[in-house]
């Protein structure tokens, strides 16, 4: 397997995916949080802590993957956060929320949570364990 092909590809989706879904809520952070309060999980004195980390960690880890340095330990944070988010909307569907809007990319481009959206968490994941995976035994110049 080419794993040069394999981790440019994985670097370019999942950077993408991640500097989206940063701007997504960036653009409208209060819609976020109101998307967070759907979830009935989180305390109020919470929502801003969550709503601002987690947008700062989607645009730190897109950046941080796109520029490649310390590929590996990107990979496995980002690994990290899509496992979070692969449980956080599967105990919600557990628990029979009905959500217009996951947030996963903010107010602007909402998409209601299914049953599949936990999978698409999971396909992600998947592709930072493959990058991760691609960065074991090799030596970056970075």
């Amino acid at each position: 397997m080419n794993w040069s092909l394999l981790r440019g590809a994985c670097r370019l989706v999942i950077g993408g995916l991640l500097l989206a879904s940063a701007l997504g809520k960036s653009l409208d952070l209060p819609g976020f949080l109101e998307v967070l309060v759907t979830y009935r999980a989180i305390p109020e004195p919470l929502l801003w802590p969550v709503a601002l980390t987690l947008t700062g960690l989607e645009w730190l880890l897109g950046v941080w993957l796109l520029s490649g340095w310390r590929l590996g330990t990107a990979a496995l944070a980002t690994l990290i956060l899509y496992v979070g988010y692969t449980i956080w909307m599967t105990l919600s569907l557990v628990r029979g929320l009905d959500l217009p809007n996951c947030g996963c990319y903010g107010v602007f481009f909402a998409q209601p949570l299914r049953w599949y959206s936990p999978l698409e968490d999971a396909v992600v994941a998947g592709m930072c364990y493959a990058l991760w995976k691609s960065t074991r035994g090799t030596r970056t110049p970075h």
